[in-house]
């Protein structure tokens, strides 16, 4: 009895008992669920202004679904800031995001080479 052909990318033949793979298509690769599972996330550039302390790593993926209020705070802890201080966080060095905003619009809006700069500094800075 002959057992149908497997069209799928691994299948096992009955004879060998080895494992092949089919190249996948390039339909399969540019897919939209492949392409929204990279980019669940963003490369954020955080540059200090004013009195603010330099960050060691100023380089960061955050998920598209953070917040700014989650980056202003994730700062804080990051510089040793007390929670009673404010810091201000800017967007090209003069828009002030809302805090309850997502990360992925503003870099929707805001980002270019693949990554958002965004600023950070103790007193009010720009705008």
């Amino acid at each position: 009895m002959t057992e149908p052909e497997d069209t799928s990318p691994a299948s096992v033949t009955a004879e060998t008992s080895e494992v092949e793979t089919k190249p996948e298509s390039p339909q399969a690769v540019s897919s939209p669920d492949v392409k929204q599972k990279l980019n669940l996330k963003v490369d954020i550039l955080l540059k200090p202004a004013g009195d603010a302390p330099i960050m060691k790593k100023k380089k960061w993926t955050v998920d598209r679904t953070k917040r700014i209020c989650w980056v202003s705070d994730f700062i804080k802890k990051y510089i040793k800031m007390e929670p009673s201080e404010s810091l201000f966080l800017y967007v090209n060095q003069s828009y002030a995001p809302s805090p309850d905003t997502d990360i992925g619009s503003i870099f929707d809006c805001f980002g270019s080479d693949g990554k958002l700069v965004l600023h950070y500094c103790k007193s009010q800075a720009w705008g």
